[in-house]
């Protein structure tokens, strides 16, 4: 149903009659009916993009390079780490800092499955899942007595143990320079291959989102929701805070390790200098760029936080004299990233996800004008 805003009473009605009526957009679409409400996709331009989204994904390995293959394949990798910190910290409202130990964590678990026992990838996976359940229980019981700023520096212990004892590991065991990984196998096939990676990391990003998708329209997705606006009320209401805060972590945390698990598996190679505290400020970022509160906006933030130094360098490689400045590339990707995150924190507080929602308004409106979202700027 479509309702232009110059003539609300001609719809409201009919949204007030029905079980269900939300405004998921400004522009005037309600949901009327419990199926609409659950549907993944509202109109039909928005069913034929998701196809030619979808064909476009399949077919994007058969026509790019290999530089581009690997920068995508990295961004569904960042989109999972990023989904699964969204539910945390844009959903329950529970702010980490021990990102990277979590994908550290899986990592390990399946290097070091890998090595010692030969473990194969079917079973490394959910043991990486058990690990990274198991850490989140420990790190999220914190958050039952700590809010705001002492959880955050909690969790952010969380990164140092982990690095710490894959450090010792790799000392112990003699691998100096990190953990090698065989290829592994599925049914007798040799899991190989830009291409094919591609596709495994695209099927597992699909899956994830599908996951918070329909978690969060369950009744725990609910008590995160409530949670985050306010714990006394929640608390009210008949929800267990304790619980759902530590289920909160324990599934975060579980979806975070096997990413590390995957990212080993990938990279045929895991060490602690991959999971820097700057990999977690990274994911931080993810989900503040990508606007808060939103799974789009995680996927929005992991692309742009993965595309943004290899953006960087380009400009610099463009400038005349461009050798002048190769070694002070690293010091620019820093400076550059810690000035967009300023910009978005004053300017754009809704994330890309919020310039989206406008630019989609825009056009859904055209030529009418609007009062923009409840908490957008002008």
């Amino acid at each position: 149903m479509r309702c232009w805003p110059f003539a609300p009473g001609a719809c409201s009605a009919r949204a007030r009659s029905s079980t269900v009526s939300s405004q998921p957009y400004a522009s005037g679409y309600f949901r009327t009916s419990y199926g609409q409400d659950i549907a993944l996709t509202q109109t039909r331009l928005q069913r034929i993009s998701a196809v030619v989204f979808i064909i476009a994904l399949i077919g994007f390995p058969f026509i790019a390079s290999n530089f581009y293959l690997d920068l995508v394949t990295q961004v569904f990798l960042a989109s999972i780490g990023a989904l699964s910190l969204m539910l945390l910290t844009g959903y329950a409202g529970l702010i980490s800092l021990g990102h990277a130990g979590l994908l550290c964590a899986g990592a390990f678990t399946a290097g070091i499955l890998f090595k010692e026992f030969n473990t194969p990838i079917w079973l490394t996976l959910p043991a990486a899942a058990i690990v990274g359940a198991l850490l989140g229980v420990i790190f999220g019981l914190p958050s039952l007595r700590l809010r705001g700023l002492y959880l955050a520096v909690s969790t952010l212990a969380l990164h140092f143990v982990v690095v710490y004892l894959g450090g010792e590991y790799e000392t112990k065991r003699g691998y100096s320079t990190g953990i090698s990984i065989d290829a592994p196998e599925v049914f007798g096939y040799t899991l190989y291959g830009g291409k094919v990676w591609y596709y495994i990391l695209l099927a597992f990003a699909a899956l994830t989102l599908l996951l918070c998708i329909n978690l969060l329209r369950t009744r725990t997705g609910r008590a995160f929701r409530a949670i985050k606006a306010h714990e006394t009320v929640a608390e009210a209401l008949g929800i267990n805070v304790a619980a759902y805060k530590l289920l909160a972590f324990v599934i975060s945390s579980a979806i975070a390790a096997v990413a590390g698990a995957l990212f080993a598996y990938y990279r045929s190679f895991v060490s602690v200098e991959a999971f820097s505290l700057f990999l977690t400020i990274q994911y931080v970022a993810m989900v503040i760029i990508g606007g808060m509160g939103s799974l789009l906006g995680a996927i929005l933030g992991a692309i742009f936080v993965t595309i943004f130094p290899y953006a960087i360098e380009a400009i610099i490689l463009a400038l005349p004299n461009a050798q002048a400045y190769a070694g002070q590339l690293f010091a620019v990707n820093y400076a550059a990233f810690g000035f967009v995150m300023i910009l978005f924190l004053v300017y754009e507080p809704l994330g890309l996800v919020g310039i989206w929602h406008r630019i989609q308004s825009y056009f859904l409106l055209w030529p009418f004008k609007h009062r923009p979202m409840a908490g957008a700027r002008k």
